[in-house]
């Protein structure tokens, strides 16, 4: 048989090189589940959920969004990415899987679980170690996430009553409501020592009209009173001492003052 030239020869290796590199290229990006129907992909994402794989889940159910965005599986899709990012501590995305269903779907019967979940994703506050390493001023401390677990918890109680999700809900609102009232009375106090007169009486004032029965009003009153007392505003410091007096008898800001508490949000107390 007569030899090929060199020259053909190296074209021909060369192809076959090119051939092995391409099909290498290209094997690693396959998708194992090309081709795979809604069924399957939601039965797999469900068997990574139930082991905890939420890297996995959240392939499996994205690729169950894009391929199949009609149905049953597509809604549940939703609802179980915007499971599967809180576990995997992603909040930004597990609120966009929220906010995606609800402009979609806004008459699902799962929007009571979309809501409940939705308050669960900001509901722990800001930790106490974290505030500690940074010295972070309390002016600087924004509840945004906390206000924004109190208005998912409150619609889903308005509009969900009886709801399962409902009594929970009422308990967590019950502890957003007063944290969120002491985290104002904090900053209010955290303004009045600095000398930041009308600040401090805003925030307080915040307090006595958004968040009637909280314990923490009582204090918040009295700081109104001191505020418009340093700022020679008497009547409206009088107004602010007649209603503490009338609501909160016998106070005990009166004999103990705000000396008698450590601020810890003062960052000089953190050390």
């Amino acid at each position: 048989m007569k030899s090929l030239p060199s020259t053909a020869r190296l074209a021909l290796a060369g192809l076959c090189l090119a051939l092995v590199a391409g099909c290498s290229s290209t094997s690693g990006n396959v998708d194992p589940t090309a081709g795979w129907s809604a069924e399957r992909l939601y039965s797999q994402a469900k068997s990574d959920i139930s082991s905890g794989s939420w890297s996995e889940a959240r392939k499996n159910l994205e690729a169950l969004e894009a391929r199949y965005p009609f149905g049953i599986y597509a809604q549940q899709s939703l609802i179980d990415q915007a499971y599967v990012n809180w576990k995997d501590e992603e909040p930004e995305q597990a609120k966009a899987a929220i906010d995606r269903f609800m402009q979609q779907y806004p008459n699902h019967p799962g929007t009571d679980y979309m809501l409940y979940l939705k308050g669960m994703i900001t509901f722990t506050p800001p930790s106490a170690v974290l505030s500690n390493i940074t010295r972070q001023d309390p002016s600087e401390r924004d509840p945004k996430g906390l206000r924004e677990s109190y208005e998912a918890f409150n619609e889903l109680i308005k509009r969900y009553p009886d709801s399962r999700y409902a009594p929970d809900a009422r308990k967590r609102v019950a502890w957003l409501v007063n944290t969120i009232a002491e985290n104002e009375v904090h900053i209010a106090q955290y303004y009045y020592e600095r000398g930041a007169y009308v600040a401090a009486a805003n925030r307080a004032q915040t307090v006595v009209t958004d968040f009637q029965g909280a314990p923490v009003v009582e204090k918040a009153l009295y700081l109104m009173m001191l505020s418009y007392q340093k700022l020679d505003l008497p009547n409206l410091a009088e107004d602010a001492k007649r209603v503490l007096d009338k609501n909160f008898p016998d106070s005990k800001y009166y004999k103990q003052g705000l000396k008698g508490e450590v601020n810890n949000w003062n960052p000089v107390n953190w050390l």
